[in-house]
């Protein structure tokens, strides 16, 4: 997704330690079915996915353990924060994760939670695979050298 795509979309929760914790191999947009609760809080931005990761269980696609805090507003109503939610995807595409995480031994890892332009809540996930510590190790050096170089950059003009 470039920078102008993501304009357009309003983030609910982001991951951002799964792009250092693991290799990002294959991403995949899906929908997510939410109670009119959890679409309230999602709005609210208080969600987080950081410990969050999906599942394959009777063939459909499940996100475990994201949580989405209470609605204040709603009262008996209300939502458990941490229920396992239904991921929406093509049958042919869960077919090909489950193939992945069988095979590979790979996982699939929420990336970020976001409404669309239609204002539909949206889950970015993709196949990952986790990085060991030398590899940790490299992106931060290359990240604190990308950050050097900004830095030399602005200071001669």
């Amino acid at each position: 997704m470039t920078a102008r795509d993501e304009a357009r979309y309003r983030i609910a929760a982001d991951n951002r330690k799964a792009r250092f914790n693991y290799e990002i191999l294959e991403p995949f947009e899906a929908g997510i079915m939410l109670t009119g609760t959890e679409v309230k809080s999602l709005r609210g931005g208080k969600a987080t996915i950081g410990e969050s990761y999906a599942a394959i269980e009777n063939g459909e696609l499940y996100l475990i353990n994201a949580y989405i805090p209470e609605y204040l507003q709603a009262n008996r109503f209300n939502h458990e924060p941490k229920r396992p939610r239904k991921l929406l995807l093509h049958r042919r595409q869960v077919g090909r994760l489950a193939a992945a995480l069988e095979r590979e031994g790979l996982t699939i890892v929420p990336l970020k939670v976001y409404f669309n332009e239609k204002g539909r809540a949206k889950v970015e996930i993709a196949l990952a695979r986790g990085k060991k510590l030398h590899d940790k190790r490299e992106t931060e050096k290359a990240r604190d050298w990308k950050r050097e170089q900004g830095r030399l950059l602005r200071e001669r003009g």
